[in-house]
């Protein structure tokens, strides 16, 4: 296997230039496209990834192992089938409609300023992790684990504290009706 270290790759359409599949310690990525790649066995060890496209990139068996992740769009990324082992990541203003965490242990993970439309967190251990300023529009959560998460400054979620492990995870008052959800009640602002 290839080992690549303190490279940077810039504006790089890895669709027409294919990636060697190797391990990839400390590289950036900038304003590069993976859209379509298969990435499968590639190991991404403190890399980052700016202003990049990895939508609908196969991700069997990848290892992303404290990884940073800032302004990308990653649409339907199945990160259910990457490599656990040392699995970290973080996001920044970050694309992740319909990405699958499916069963993942991804412990304090940050999403910041992140749309998370449609987003697959069943069954997932999220405990810790913080959601900064996400829009979680559809994304569902269930028998998820979610202790002391930070939704506070997060919108659109929707959350069955009865199907999730909710202690200590923080809320606005302004989210509280995502925890009521199945409910079908109407909340009023009287302020």
């Amino acid at each position: 296997m290839n080992f690549i270290e303190d490279r940077t790759y810039e504006k790089v359409n890895f669709q027409n230039e294919p990636i060697q599949v190797g391990e990839y310690d400390r590289c950036i990525f900038d304003y590069c496209d993976f859209s379509n790649c298969d990435l499968s066995g590639f190991i991404f060890s403190e890399c980052e990834f700016l202003d990049c496209n990895l939508s609908m990139a196969t991700l069997t068996q990848t290892a992303f192992r404290d990884v940073f992740f800032k302004d990308c769009k990653m649409l339907g990324l199945q990160f259910d089938v990457c490599n656990q082992f040392g699995l970290s990541f973080t996001f920044e203003n970050c694309m992740l409609n319909h990405a699958s965490f499916f069963k993942l242990k991804i412990k304090q993970t940050t999403f910041r300023n992140t749309q998370l439309h449609e987003a697959d967190f069943t069954e997932c251990d999220l405990s810790g992790s913080i959601f900064d300023n996400c829009d979680l529009a559809g994304a569902v959560f269930d028998i998820s684990n979610i202790e002391k998460t930070d939704f506070n400054s997060s919108i659109n979620y929707s959350i069955d504290p009865e199907r999730n492990q909710i202690k200590k995870a923080r809320f606005s008052a302004q989210g509280i009706a995502g925890l009521l959800d199945k409910y079908d009640i109407i909340i009023e602002d009287r302020t």
